[in-house]
């Protein structure tokens, strides 16, 4: 960061001593701030020369005190020196720490990220996944890439970070690693939250991303349609471990909540809801928010299916789910099986929710926001793009309407 500094010598009337004599001060100016520093020596008002900043004459006193004078002018000039060529941020305050020999205590980028990601791995399970961890985890890594990258350095001091910083680091992202558009909005978000905390504590002056214009592009939500939900549930199996993550699966089809939170279940979830029907009452992992889902036949099944696995009897669960990791991986075997050609992950189970089982069939945005858990219809509109099934249904009513005034205007014709 640029910076701006001048010098000045200059006898303080205002703190004249008993023996008359006027202090000798040191002015430095950066960027408008001053710092006021005593030199330790004193001056006659009528043998100082304010214009040239020094004591007049040549007498052996005027040419101790100029040397003295001297001596922390270039003392300030290679402290000025120093901080240009260690990379450091150049304001009043630091300034005058440097200069005195005064300690500042540096936030470090890298130190506050990895403090961070400490404090939240020891809240996993709590308040957040172990996936949101991992996305922290790689932010971290990818930013430290970045200053080895960009700067040669391992850490910096966060005051460093302007907006000309994270723009380069958008950049790091999209260019060297190969990021897409959102995986690069969504690590610079994480990054973003590690600069918003140093804000807030106070540790830097003002939010350099308030000018940050990253944008995430909205992207189509992959989502099984009713006949391959239908073929996957029809589908005899009978590999043990198979059958139960087609299970696991289906559930989650039928109730749209994500995986963390099916695995978090327990038989107090399930609650009698206003209608007297079995409801499923559960908090979001993600948001905190609450859900309240009607248990549906097919969900019911699976619920009584599983009641006295061993898992559930000895753990309180409610349901017997394996890890995400080995979820995934099985339903790769199972979209195989069944014929589908998608990237089958649990998370397409939420979208299935949203757009095969609930809007398609009628159930009003609103509805399905609240059984999502979303803080936000917008969120769910994401889901809610017009189906082709409701597209072709809208269509025909049209087509009828215009069949019909097409036979009344044919029959008024023949009158």
């Amino acid at each position: 960061m640029k910076h701006k500094m001048s010098i000045l010598f200059y006898a303080k009337s205002a703190k004249v001593a008993k023996n008359g004599l006027l202090p000798i001060y040191l002015r430095i100016t950066i960027n408008g701030a001053r710092i006021e520093l005593s030199t330790s020596r004193f001056v006659e008002k009528t043998k100082w020369n304010a214009e040239a900043g020094k004591m007049k004459g040549s007498s052996e006193e005027a040419r101790l005190i100029n040397t003295h004078l001297d001596t922390l002018r270039t003392k300030v000039y290679e402290t000025e020196n120093w901080m240009i060529n260690n990379n450091q941020e150049i304001n009043a305050q630091s300034f005058k720490n440097r200069l005195l020999g005064v300690e500042e205590k540096q936030r470090k980028l890298i130190l506050i990220f990895e403090d961070h990601n400490k404090r939240m791995k020891e809240l996993v399970g709590r308040e957040f996944s172990i996936n949101t961890l991992k996305k922290y985890e790689t932010a971290l890594s990818h930013t430290k890439e970045f200053l080895l990258s960009q700067y040669n350095i391992r850490d910096i001091s966060i005051k460093q970070v302007d907006i000309a910083f994270i723009n380069d680091f958008d950049f790091f992202l999209r260019n060297t690693k190969k990021c897409n558009n959102n995986s690069t909005i969504k690590y610079i978000r994480n990054f973003g939250k590690i600069i918003k905390q140093a804000y807030v504590n106070g540790w830097i002056e003002k939010d350099p991303f308030l000018n940050y214009k990253g944008k995430v592009k909205q992207t189509d939500r992959n989502y099984l349609t009713q006949s391959e939900l239908q073929d996957i549930i029809n589908k005899e199996i009978r590999i043990q471990r198979l059958d139960l993550v087609r299970d696991m699966f289906i559930f989650s089809c039928f109730t749209g909540l994500a995986y963390i939170d099916v695995f978090n279940l327990t038989k107090e979830n399930v609650i009698k809801g206003i209608d007297g029907e079995m409801w499923i009452s559960t908090h979001r992992q993600k948001t905190d928010s609450l859900s309240k889902i009607p248990i549906l036949p097919v969900s019911e099944s699976i619920l009584e299916k599983y009641k006295d696995h061993p898992e559930c009897l000895n753990k309180n669960k409610l349901l017997p789910i394996l890890s995400n990791q080995k979820m995934n991986a099985y339903l790769k075997e199972i979209a195989d099986v069944c014929g589908i050609n998608k990237e089958l992950t649990f998370h397409i189970a939420r979208h299935t929710f949203a757009k095969t089982v609930t809007l398609s069939n009628g159930v009003p945005i609103e509805t399905v926001s609240k059984m999502l858990g979303h803080t936000n219809l917008k969120t769910t509109q994401h889901y809610a793009k017009i189906l082709d099934k409701k597209i072709s249904e809208d269509m025909q009513i049209l087509k009828a309407k215009f069949n019909a005034n097409t036979q009344t205007q044919s029959k008024s014709v023949n009158y």
